[in-house]
């Protein structure tokens, strides 16, 4: 994991907000865009950076594609961030 792809996918509030909705359960990216007012290509450059910081996974389930967090992400990030205290 690269620390800067994670903070530069964490800088932005609509990737915050996709993260936040992958918390409670996995989404496609139609599901993901109905919580916001912009388009789905938007939404899905946002995945992409998500995804390229390593933060979420795609897996294809049948016509669809589901995106999930990758918790192992954050729990690298946590024990950077801790190391400093």
């Amino acid at each position: 994991m690269s620390i800067n792809y994670a903070f530069k996918a964490l800088s932005d509030p609509t990737r915050r907000k996709i993260l936040e909705l992958l918390r409670e359960k996995d989404m496609t990216a139609g599901e993901i865009a109905d919580h916001f007012q912009m388009t789905k290509p938007s939404i899905s450059h946002h995945l992409s950076l998500l995804k390229q910081a390593q933060m979420v996974y795609d897996e294809r389930k049948g016509q669809n594609i589901y995106y999930s967090l990758n918790t192992t992400v954050f729990q690298d990030l946590l024990k950077w961030v801790l190391q400093f205290h």
